[in-house]
């Protein structure tokens, strides 16, 4: 077999420097990485830097989260996705994934980084004097990296034309893939065993790669990798090999080593991470650097340079945390009257603002009903609805210049700003809402209920035009003044990769698996025990985003209650759904578990016309009709497979089967 040639050296790259003095990255631009670059102190510092810079080209990219979202149960097309990529990743029936025609492709750029970082540990190694510190940051990119291929491709290269794992310092038009045990035991496992040993206990700089960071990586592969061996569907992988792991060690051994590592994560993480006292404080944007976020693509409002991107005007380029637009619907088009409805005089009553509960709206990603009525079925106990989705949208006409204090809203009656403009229903409403309505008609076909200002959409009317906006990704900014500030630019806030709660789920996961549990943090370290202290958090409220108002309110008791006796992996990947909706864990989660199809499979929504409130049921036929189950696996980039020095045959081999 021929190699692909694999990107590996580029010119008009952005590498940073490490201010040995501070705690945040300095980044100053350079126009290449060089080989000899590496050589010095300099270089090898502005490699590391440039590992954490790597990471806002996939978190925070919209079309990124397309292909960690769409096509689950967390998100179909949104209205203004149909007909495109969007409606592509959803599988039912609108258009078919291509090497192409998908937005897994840019995790296949994650080699370029993976490549500074092989010259980062060799060079650093050879020059002596780099502590094992900054060495083992590198080895935790680098298998973080990989890490995120195997999940995504299957087997990927070792070998970028140097060698396996080595610094490749000249472009080649050749490549061959390694399987999927040899890419976890020669690659993943022994950088990570590294980083753990010689990273430190507190970051070096803020977010940067600790020793919990890597237990959380290192326990996430060994689980995926246990289920990779067990291989419960009988799910093909690619290249073909034996489900055998190299070493000998089975399916079993390496659930429970999921569990130890994860259980030592959360046991030895000191004062450095820790649970966050409620849900609403892991996701409000004034609380971004909390100590339950271990690692983050960064940015900030300071400099265009810092943030990667425009600071007023974005456009979805690389680099930028645009990622939220994608599930916000077009709330802009939200109308109140300033006359009377009988004569009305109309303006829109929320405007686009930069804010969390608001922001940039693109209505590419839409989320199925089943969200709201299944997911997060409990409203009441439960604060993670409130603190993932914008309900309530509130009046700011005033800071758009508009002089009116009060204006006329459903049933003609006077909101003013702040008051609720629009809702979205926690239940179906015991009256009959009407949508209807021509006296007070909404402009974005909202309905009304008697005696209410604010305009109703209950669950069974949120369609694939207007639903629920996802709070928890909004933008955050300082600089708005009295004003709507900047809008359409990125967020500047961080794009969080990796929080301690997850290895929480990661010991219960494996526990449920089989492992053998231990005391973890003050539990018994059963799956339920470990589960209970997420839920008991979730019911830990301060704050109602849909209320906009102090909530101190304690339903840890009837949380930790309502679960389950015995709990499988259905319930850890619900309660893994409602504490991370939205931010790009679920495709990765049901393709590790293969629960894809059958969690998956079908879907309820409304149309994308303005005013359907008729919910439908969808079956993804293309995900339910895969009988190969090709679709487990992301093709590879197309214009990676154009640059390979073969024949058609040796192409179509090297690609994933089924593309």
């Amino acid at each position: 077999m021929k190699r692909i040639h694999i990107r590996t050296i580029g010119s008009a790259l952005l590498i940073m420097f490490m201010v040995g003095c501070s705690n945040i990255l300095d980044e100053q631009p350079r126009a290449i990485y060089t080989p000899d670059y590496f050589k010095t102190q300099a270089g090898i510092m502005g490699g590391i830097t440039g590992m954490y810079q790597h990471l806002r080209q996939l978190y925070g990219n919209g079309y990124y989260l397309d292909h960690c979202l769409t096509g689950t149960d967390e998100a179909t097309w949104g209205a203004s996705g149909d007909g495109s990529i969007f409606a592509y990743h959803d599988l039912s029936g609108k258009g078919l994934l291509t090497p192409s025609q998908n937005d897994a492709g840019v995790v296949w750029g994650t080699f370029s980084n993976i490549n500074t970082a092989s010259g980062v540990i060799e060079n650093a190694t050879a020059l002596g004097t780099v502590s094992a510190a900054i060495i083992a940051e590198a080895r935790f990119f680098r298998a973080f990296d990989y890490f995120l291929l195997v999940q995504t491709y299957g087997g990927v290269p070792l070998d970028l034309g140097s060698g396996e794992l080595k610094f490749n310092t000249s472009t080649v038009r050749t490549s061959v893939r390694n399987t999927v045990p040899e890419v976890y035991t020669k690659g993943i496992f022994p950088d990570l065993l590294t980083a753990v040993s010689d990273l430190p206990d507190a970051p070096r700089v803020t977010g940067g790669a600790t020793k919990t960071a890597a237990r959380l990586l290192l326990a996430k592969a060994y689980l995926t990798y246990a289920w990779w061996l067990q291989n419960p569907n009988n799910i093909p992988t690619y290249p073909v090999c034996e489900r055998k792991d190299p070493n000998g060690k089975t399916a079993a051994q390496y659930f429970q080593m999921a569990y130890d590592m994860a259980a030592d994560g959360i046991n030895l993480a000191g004062a450095n991470y820790t649970l966050q006292a409620t849900y609403y404080d892991v996701n409000v944007a004034t609380n971004d650097y909390n100590k339950e976020n271990i690692l983050y693509a960064d940015h900030t409002q300071s400099s265009e340079l810092y943030n990667g991107a425009s600071l007023s005007y974005e456009s979805g380029g690389n680099g930028a945390n645009y990622a939220g637009w994608f599930m916000t619907w077009n709330y802009t088009g939200i109308t109140s009257s300033k006359t009377n409805w009988s004569a009305k005089t109309t303006v829109n009553s929320v405007q686009r603002e930069a804010v969390q509960a608001l922001g940039r709206p693109w209505v590419r990603m839409a989320p199925p009903i089943e969200v709201f009525t299944g997911t997060f079925a409990d409203k009441t106990n439960d604060s993670r609805y409130d603190g993932t989705f914008t309900t309530v949208y509130r009046g700011n006409w005033n800071k758009a210049g508009v002089t009116n204090a009060t204006l006329f809203n459903a049933n003609n009656m006077l909101v003013a700003p702040g008051d609720a403009i629009l809702t979205f229903l926690d239940s179906e409403s015991a009256g009959t809402i009407d949508y209807s309505n021509t006296t007070f008609n909404s402009s974005i076909g909202a309905g009304v209920l008697p005696d209410r200002a604010d305009y109703v959409i209950a669950p069974s009317g949120i369609s694939r035009l207007v639903y629920p906006g996802l709070w928890k990704l909004g933008p955050y900014r300082t600089d708005n003044g009295v004003g709507l500030g900047s809008p359409n630019a990125g967020s500047t806030r961080p794009y969080v990769i990796a929080k301690f709660s997850e290895l929480y789920f990661i010991a219960a996961e494996a526990a449920v698996k089989g492992a053998t549990i231990k005391a973890v943090s003050g539990t018994d370290g059963s799956a339920k025990a470990l589960i209970n202290v997420i839920r008991a958090r979730a019911g830990k409220w301060r704050w109602s985003n849909g209320g906009n108002v102090a909530k101190v309110q304690d339903n840890s008791a009837a949380m930790i209650a309502a679960t389950p006796a015995t709990i499988d992996v259905n319930y850890i990947l619900a309660e893994r759904s409602r504490e991370y909706y939205g931010e790009g864990y679920r495709w990765y989660d049901l393709v590790r578990t293969q629960k894809w199809e059958e969690l998956a499979g079908t879907y309820t929504i409304c149309g994308k016309a303005l005013n359907d409130h008729k919910p439908v049921k969808i079956t993804r036929t293309d995900l339910l009709n895969d009988a190969t189950h090709h679709l487990y696996l992301r093709p590879i980039p197309q214009g990676q497979i154009d640059n390979l020095d073969a024949s058609t045959d040796e192409k179509a081999a090297y690609q994933n089967p089924g593309y």
